[in-house]
């Protein structure tokens, strides 16, 4: 794999509520030097606009490509774009069931489905809570296809101080998963 494939990560934002943790996955990952493939989902746009009053082009300029979602043919869709993984945040439960289910319908969820078959890392934060049982089985089902499933639980061992604080937190263990190197939010027992 060329240098330039192991920093390069694709990046899935769909429609659930908790943008804010694919906004802080993205300033992180352009201190870190990492090349950003970014997807917006439909419902990503609009929760954008409700949650935030930001534009998908807010959410662009944090990238360094930024892929249409309806464009399975994109480079991200293939097998061949080599990358170190991906990460899907938030995960909306009917993206998680996609994925988990082969329903690769638009490129969030193709891209997807090119990591888990070319057994490379996919990361998926799902953010919706409760969790009904059908969501339980789609997160059985992506995790025995050898994704992670890391939800939205921030710790708080490291004393937040702040939303920075949590939001950091979910974005150092997504990283930590990738093997990507980064120091955004304390380890428990490396600060004493």
């Amino acid at each position: 794999m060329t240098q330039t494939a192991l920093k390069r990560l694709v990046v899935g934002v769909t429609g659930a509520s908790g943008v804010q943790y694919a906004i802080d996955l993205l300033q992180t990952l352009q201190t870190l030097e990492v090349e950003t493939h970014l997807i917006v989902s439909e419902g990503a746009k609009r929760v954008l606009a409700e949650e935030l009053k930001m534009h998908p082009r807010d959410l662009a300029a944090l990238a360094h490509e930024v892929h249409d979602d309806r464009d399975v043919g994109a480079g991200v869709a293939s097998g061949s774009f080599r990358t170190l993984g991906m990460i899907v945040v938030p995960c909306s439960a009917s993206t998680l069931a996609k994925i988990a289910y082969g329903m690769a319908d638009t490129l969030i969820t193709r891209a997807a489905h090119v990591h888990l078959k070319e057994r490379r890392k996919l990361v998926l934060v799902p953010r919706e809570t409760p969790y009904s049982r059908p969501m339980l089985e789609a997160m059985l089902k992506v995790y025995d296809a050898g994704a992670v499933v890391l939800a939205a639980n921030p710790g708080f061992y490291g004393k937040p101080k702040d939303v920075s604080d949590l939001l950091g937190f979910i974005t150092a263990r997504a990283l930590d998963q990738l093997g990507i190197e980064n120091t955004r939010a304390p380890r428990w027992k490396e600060t004493e």
